[in-house]
């Protein structure tokens, strides 16, 4: 089949490639146009974009997705099937141009994390399993029929990142025997409402934002930890970090993180450390320790190397 790839970072660039070795032709790719990023603010190309360089394919980077002449161009490659993995909403007049229709791979198990962090939330939310699923766009984002799935455990050691890196394998075989599928048409659809007991108790993935990666030291551990690997590398979890002395207060970005069992109470927010080696923040119910952390305007470093910056880790707190 004649396809029309769209997609942006590197979670897409898995799926392009899969698709690239098959014996289905990619006409077009379409990603987002380059922006300026960094001090220099230089123009960054997307992941897809920078993928695609050494390939002899068209690329695409519209700044309006209702743009006639791209609507055009899109229309005239006649292209069976439009391919989307993480790339923007698409309008009605895009998604309805192909003859088989325009699929999407979405990080989870639909109808659960509809929305833009799936794979952030599962973690989050404590899940155990999730996966991938590929469905034909509709109207309303992430709600069109159900085309195929595959679960995926996660791990209780999984971050975002590592759990991104095994949807994004998994994903793009998912992606190609839906798209070979979809060839002989020997497929069967399943609308989403057959999975949806009550709507209210649909487990969303909103955007996150910096009010969401912030830690409220009052939570259990556990939900804690999920949070901190859940915002792993990117956006990230925080806290602030007051010197009680001076009264000055930074924003301590914390990557890294695990558990501590102990049978002793403490109130949450007070900091445990010998200063040198370990630093334990009190939760509801226990400790969390840090390994890894990213001081306001320094690196990420080891919290060996963090609490050797820290003439006195008792004389701060956090909150």
């Amino acid at each position: 089949m004649n396809i029309v790839f769209m997609g942006t970072p590197q979670f897409a660039v898995e799926s392009l490639k899969i698709l690239l070795s098959s014996n289905h032709i990619i006409v077009c790719v379409v990603t987002t146009p380059d922006k300026p990023a960094g001090r220099g603010l230089l123009l960054k190309e997307s992941n897809v974009k920078n993928f695609c360089k050494n390939i002899n394919i068209p690329i695409l980077q519209p700044t309006s997705l209702k743009d006639e002449n791209f609507i055009k161009q899109l229309i005239d490659y006649n292209a069976d099937v439009f391919v989307v993995v993480a790339f923007r909403m698409l309008p009605e007049a895009i998604w309805k141009i192909p003859p088989k229709g325009t699929i999407n791979l979405h990080a989870s198990l639909l109808p659960d994390y509809r929305g833009a962090a799936p794979i952030n939330w599962a973690i989050i939310n404590g899940e155990k399993i999730t996966g991938v699923t590929t469905f034909f766009i509709e109207k309303e984002i992430d709600t069109g029929n159900i085309i195929d799935f595959t679960e995926v455990e996660i791990k209780e050691t999984d971050n975002a990142e590592t759990l991104h890196d095994r949807l994004m394998i998994t994903g793009s075989k998912l992606l190609l025997k839906t798209i070979d599928l979809i060839d002989t048409g020997n497929f069967e659809t399943q609308q989403q409402k057959q999975f949806i007991i009550n709507e209210n108790t649909l487990k969303k993935a909103p955007k996150l934002n910096k009010d969401i990666c912030y830690i409220n030291w009052k939570s259990n551990v556990i939900s804690i930890y999920n949070k901190i690997r859940g915002l792993s590398p990117y956006p990230c979890s925080w806290a602030y970090l007051k010197n009680t002395v001076t009264g000055e207060k930074n924003i301590l970005k914390i990557y890294r993180a695990e558990i501590i069992e102990s049978s002793e109470f403490h109130k949450p927010y007070k900091i445990i450390s010998d200063g040198k080696t370990y630093m334990y923040i009190t939760a509801n119910d226990g400790l969390i320790s840090l390994l890894e952390v990213k001081p306001e305007g320094k690196n990420k470093m080891q919290i060996k190397d963090f609490l050797n910056g820290i003439k006195n880790i008792n004389n701060f707190e956090i909150n």
